[in-house]
């Protein structure tokens, strides 16, 4: 018996200390991503708010007022609109953004370290959804550890380290990254044309009302907060890996076509107008991995040699025009 509960005792230790996600920003090991770092390559255009209440249980004391949407345009500056309770910001972007290497863009919001604990902090926490038509969004699978037995209050301090895929986990002006490889095949959404990200206040009671995780677990924050500041601070949406989608033709009368894409083996470039053309294939960071003088007769490009993932295929004309799309190897 005594080996048996020795036993069921490090099990649950293993699921505890498996469960650990990121600490948070400044420890050892976070990911948050400083506003200041030249990974981001561009950042929200547009922003439209739907205001939540103040308390959703309570909808005399009317909504969430702080801020406006432009606060959420630009760099992250610490500047903030204000969710209200299941309130959600939809933001866009001047391009498409894709799934590169790592994290693809972050989000920021204007959480605050406990001075007593560099491990926790106050934050207000979001779902992130993501779209690649404006119309149909796809949610980020979120999860909290959070406990539930008590509820969190207005001065409650929660810990990084229980908390993944939820925006608001790093204090200000350290974006929480997310990765579209996640939603890899997920049927409805295009990983590589993210147009749409849909920011979805949690409400953090542990009762009625709660939101919860993708477990169904509740997720835990400080509720109720009364305030016209209550509910997630938008702060800014930080693009990490942006399309470059270039112009549509070389010059006014040229139309050009780079198919299938993706592929495995050979993508064909047709160009409307017999063309002399330079193809250019690099890698996302810019590594040069192949250069190729195009004919009509000899118009394809052959990847079959290189690793399944996202490349930029650029190609030029004898008068240094340019354009450059990207194309995905299977």
């Amino acid at each position: 018996m005594k080996k048996a509960f020795i036993f069921l005792c490090s099990w649950l230790l293993s699921i505890s200390a498996g469960a650990q996600y990121t600490p948070q920003a400044g420890l050892a090991g976070s990911d948050a991503v400083p506003a200041a770092s030249t990974r981001f390559v561009n950042w929200a255009t547009g922003c439209t708010i739907y205001r939540g209440l103040m308390n959703i249980a309570d909808a005399s004391l009317g909504y969430a007022s702080a801020g406006d949407s432009t606060a959420a345009l630009g760099v992250a500056d610490n500047g903030i609109v204000s969710l209200g309770d299941s309130g959600v910001a939809i933001v866009t972007f001047a391009k498409p953004i894709y799934d590169g290497p790592g994290a693809d863009f972050a989000v920021f919001e204007n959480g605050f370290i406990n001075p007593a604990n560099d491990s926790e902090s106050y934050m207000e926490l979001a779902f992130v959804e993501v779209s690649s038509d404006g119309t149909n969004y796809f949610r980020f699978p979120a999860s909290s550890n959070t406990q539930v037995n008590v509820q969190a209050g207005n001065t409650t301090y929660l810990n990084a380290s229980n908390i993944n895929n939820l925006a608001g986990k790093y204090i200000a002006m350290y974006g929480t990254p997310f990765d579209l490889q996640e939603l890899a095949g997920t049927i409805g959404l295009d990983i590589n044309h993210i147009t749409h990200i849909r920011i979805v206040d949690v409400v953090g009671s542990i009762f009625a009302n709660a939101s919860h995780d993708f477990t169904g677990r509740a997720i835990n924050d400080p509720y109720p907060t009364p305030f016209p500041s209550c509910g997630f601070d938008l702060d800014a949406v930080g693009v990490i890996h942006n399309v470059e989608t270039g112009i549509k033709s070389l010059t006014a009368n040229t139309a050009i076509n780079i198919f299938p894409n993706p592929s495995s083996e050979l993508f064909t470039v047709a160009v409307a107008t017999p063309l002399s053309l330079t193809a250019v294939l690099t890698t996302t960071t810019g590594t040069v991995l192949q250069r190729k003088e195009l004919t009509p007769a000899d118009n394809t490009i052959q990847v079959s040699q290189y690793a399944a993932g996202m490349y930029y295929l650029i190609l030029q004309d004898l008068s240094g025009n340019k354009w450059q799309q990207v194309i995905t190897k299977h």
